[in-house]
């Protein structure tokens, strides 16, 4: 301590202040001249502590400042007090500080964790498209191969090209909407517009498997919102019940509004979703007990963060065997 500036000139100032006082007290008389340099002493004495304890107390800081620097994140050393003062204010505004800096640093790696693991998803399921269309591709190299097997083999590499284009699609889409890089738009939307427009890519699957579609609801219905995000997260909802529901069965449509907000129902009666993977139905990549082969595990992940992103919430109820119901609600008002 005694090698810091500040500290020798305050020695020097009040050791000069003593000299000078003692010098004084000593043309009074010689009691005078020793009360007076006790007294110096003692006020030195006194301030060279209080200085000392000050610096120590800025030694802790400066420690604690390089843990977190150092990426410590368990903050063990809480510095903050209730007392008065500039020091304290100082502890607290650093503690503060280094707080937000580790939630930050906390974010910055569960971003790192997702994204490494959305790499390793994507890579995963690109790597069954790509291989199978290698090895088609190795077959048409054949010059005796049979110009049947030319053509399905050319089908089966467009499908799997388009189920490829579709993948990196969805998730280009999703990518933005986790960095919240899209904007919504929020139209008054007629509910009954948004069905016929959300109907129209599931009409042949439906047709194919004869399945049948009932739609309820007033046309008067509306709700704020992006009519062709939504759509999107409808028409991948619609997906999901022709893909689970057997040929000959039944599609249900409902909508109606309120004063806190706007529903669509949408139930099948198909075959329903296991109680082990509901909870996991809307996460990324997620494939249940039930689901087809050539399924990824996108639509519904897509569908919710849609909704979600206009002030909406989705949820699901299913019974194995029985079917499944589908219900979203637009609110009106932020809650």
């Amino acid at each position: 301590m005694l090698r810091n500036r500040e500290i020798k000139m305050f020695l020097l100032v009040m050791g000069s202040i003593s000299l000078a006082a003692i010098a004084a007290a000593f043309m009074i008389s010689s009691v005078a001249a020793a009360l007076v340099f006790l007294l110096s002493i003692m006020l030195i004495g006194s301030s060279m502590i209080y200085t000392r304890w000050r610096y120590r107390e800025l030694e802790k800081l400066t420690v604690y400042l390089k843990e977190i620097s150092n990426g410590n994140d368990s903050l063990s050393l809480d510095f903050r007090d209730n007392q008065e003062g500039e020091l304290s204010i100082l502890k607290n505004d650093i503690y503060k500080v280094t707080r937000m800096l580790s939630e930050h640093r906390s974010l910055l790696q569960r971003d790192k964790l997702q994204l490494t693991d959305a790499i390793s998803d994507i890579s995963h399921q690109l790597k069954t498209p790509l291989t199978s269309m290698t090895v088609m591709a190795d077959l048409l190299s054949a010059p005796d191969l049979p110009s049947a097997k030319r053509t399905e083999f050319t089908h089966h590499i467009r499908i799997q090209l388009e189920r490829i284009d579709w993948l990196v699609s969805s998730l280009l889409k999703l990518s933005k909407m986790d960095a919240k890089t899209i904007q919504f738009k929020k139209d008054p939307i007629p509910m009954k517009n948004l069905i016929q427009k959300a109907l129209e890519p599931v009409m042949i699957p439906m047709d194919i498997k004869g399945q049948t579609v009932t739609i309820d609801g007033d046309d008067n219905v509306t709700f704020v919102g992006d009519f062709n995000w939504t759509a999107e997260a409808v028409i991948n909802i619609l997906k999901n019940g022709v893909e689970h529901t057997p040929e000959g069965g039944t599609i249900t449509i409902t909508f109606s509004e309120n004063a806190l907000f706007t529903e669509i129902i949408i139930a099948d009666n198909g075959k329903g979703i296991s109680k082990e993977d509901l909870p996991y139905i809307f996460k990324r990549f997620y494939k249940g007990k039930n689901a087809s082969e050539g399924s990824i595990g996108i639509g519904l992940a897509m569908a919710h963060s849609i909704i979600s992103s206009q002030n909406g919430v989705i949820d699901v109820t299913s019974d194995s065997g029985k079917g499944t119901q589908f219900r979203i609600k637009f609110y009106k008002h932020v809650i």
